[in-house]
Order: structure tokens, then C-alpha cells, then sequence
């Protein structure tokens, strides 16, 4: 990865060829075999089942800014081409977030929208305090995502602030993802495909939220992305730009034919790209193998 995210500085994963096309196997090093056993079930509706059909062409995402200095944020967002920004809070001093956001702004123009992700850092007081300095910074901030834990907190936080709050691993986390009660906490709801099981798994949640929806990534590479840009592409409805430009963070892709954005949209494929580039990324570490194989027998 070009800078650390999510506390990682390499990411990997298996890629699966079925009858209809690839699909990526790339769940977090710490997930345990129950947590991998979606992720998997995501890959192999991309390699053996395909995806629903779509409803529209293209997707408007977002570009992603992790926590980097003011200078480099602003040229992640100027380089994107993007008219939205997601930027990585949390991590470093509210001072710091608020210098980033800032700059954020600058390269956005007045009519761009900045929305936060916090990753559940914070407790309650720490986030209404938190989100009020950093929606002066940003000059408004489309919404929050995941600012605590729970949804208790979430709903808390929603009742002491005007900025729109967005449920992430509230809802992939859940137990039954289809039936967890998000709307008391949450203004929008936050898709991720491979956590979901699937494309088609994911379009239930949607529609169960009852929602607006963003599709983000899991930092995957473009042969992972593609069913995130399925799904956003099959939503009923699709108001908010999603995170699916994610390769920016990487050094490189495994496929000639990357999901790279242009001019802040990316276009929808019918399937996953062919990695072709892929022997210059393997490692053949057996510990994946075998973990692919421990979850495939428990499906």
C-alpha cells in the first residue's frame, strides 16, 4: 500500500476462477474462519454465479484520504478528479483532522461534499465535540461514518449533532445484518459486498435498512471492486457517491484493466476483470491456501 490504512501496510488475498469470471477471497488477517465464510461466499458468486443486472452504466464514487499531512491530502483530492472526498478521522488529534479537512476543502471548491469515517474511535462526548470542530473545518461535512461502537451510540450521537450520521460495521458486524435496527441510529447505511456475502446478499440489507446507501470497499483489488460496483450499479436508488476508488492506496492492481475512475465515475463491468498481472503479485503463501480451504469446507 502506498501509505498505512486501516493499520496495514501490505494487503492480500485469493483470487478464484469459477465459470463465470473471478472473484477475490480477501479477508482481514485477524478475522476468524466464521468471519471469512461471507467473504468467500462473495467470491464465488462472482466466479460461478455472475451478479444481477445492472440499472445504470456508471457509479459517481468518492477518493479517500487517509491520514496524511495537509499538503498530500490536497493533492490526493486535486489528483482524483472527484467531487466528493472521504477522509480517515480519528487517528491523530482533532487539531490535525481539522488542518487535513481543511485542506480538503480548498481542493474541492465550495461545492464538493467531505464526509468522515472514524472507525468506532470514539466514545459519545469525544465524537459530538469531535464532528462539531470538523464540520466548521470541512465548511460543512455530508455526514460521519461509524463515529462509535454500538448503535446505542450512534443514536446518541445523532440526537446531539445536525451532521448526518452513516452505520458501517454497525450493520456488517451484526449478527443478522438483514435485521439489525439501524434507522434510529443512522441517516444513510454503509454496503460493503464481501463482509454482506454477496452481491445479491448485500441488496437484501439495502432494501432492509430502509436507507440511503453507500458502497464501499474492503480494500480489494480490482477483481474484489467489481462486485462492489455491481451492487452499487443494481441499487434501486443511488444518492451519495460510493467508495469504490479505492486503488489509489495501492502500489499496483493485478489486472491491466484496473476499476480506475474518471472524472469521479467508474464504469460497470459485466464482470470482474481478468487478472492478468497476477504472477507478479502471488506469493504462494500457504497460509492462505490453507485458510481458503478451512472455509470452503465449512460453507
Amino acid at each position: 500500500m502506498n501509505v498505512r490504512f486501516r493499520g496495514i501496510t501490505t494487503r492480500s488475498g485469493v483470487l478464484v476462477e469459477g465459470s463465470k469470471g473471478w472473484g477475490e477471497f480477501c479477508p482481514f488477517v485477524e478475522y476468524d474462519d466464521e468471519e471469512c465464510v461471507p467473504w468467500l461466499r462473495s467470491a464465488l458468486e462472482a466466479a460461478d454465479e455472475g451478479w444481477p443486472a445492472p440499472v445504470r452504466d456508471r457509479v459517481p464514487v468518492n477518493c479517500t484520504v487517509p491520514v496524511v499531512a495537509p499538503e498530500r491530502a490536497h493533492g490526493i483530492v486535486t489528483r482524483s478528479g472527484c467531487r466528493t472526498a472521504k477522509v480517515k478521522v480519528g487517528e491523530s488529534t482533532v487539531a490535525e483532522d481539522c488542518a487535513r479537512l481543511e485542506a480538503v476543502r480548498d481542493a474541492l471548491g465550495p461545492q464538493g461534499h467531505i464526509r468522515v469515517d472514524a472507525n468506532m474511535l470514539w466514545d459519545v462526548d469525544t465524537a459530538v465535540t469531535a464532528i462539531k470542530a470538523m464540520d466548521r473545518a470541512a465548511g460543512g461535512l455530508q455526514y460521519v461514518e461509524q463515529p462509535c461502537r454500538t448503535l446505542d451510540e450512534l443514536a446518541r450521537v445523532r440526537r446531539r449533532t445536525s451532521v448526518p450520521i452513516a452505520a458501517d460495521e454497525s450493520i456488517r458486524k451484526a449478527e443478522d445484518p438483514v435485521k439489525v435496527a439501524v434507522a434510529g441510529a443512522a441517516d444513510i447505511a454503509v454496503i460493503k459486498v464481501a463482509p454482506l456475502g454477496g452481491v445479491r446478499r448485500a441488496l437484501e440489507v439495502a432494501e432492509a435498512c430502509g436507507l440511503p446507501c453507500v458502497v464501499s470497499s474492503a480494500l480489494e483489488t480490482s477483481v474484489g471492486m467489481a462486485a462492489g460496483v455491481a451492487l452499487a450499479a443494481a441499487l434501486p436508488e443511488l444518492d451519495h457517491a460510493c467508495g469504490l476508488a479505492t486503488l489509489s492506496l495501492f502500489q499496483g492492481d493485478v489486472t491491466s484493466t484496473p476499476l480506475t475512475p474518471v472524472d469521479g465515475y467508474l464504469t460497470v463491468p459485466t464482470t470482474a476483470p481478468v487478472p492478468d498481472r497476477i504472477a507478479e503479485f502471488e506469493t504462494g503463501d500457504q497460509a492462505w491456501a490453507e485458510r481458503f480451504e478451512r472455509v470452503r469446507a465449512s460453507l
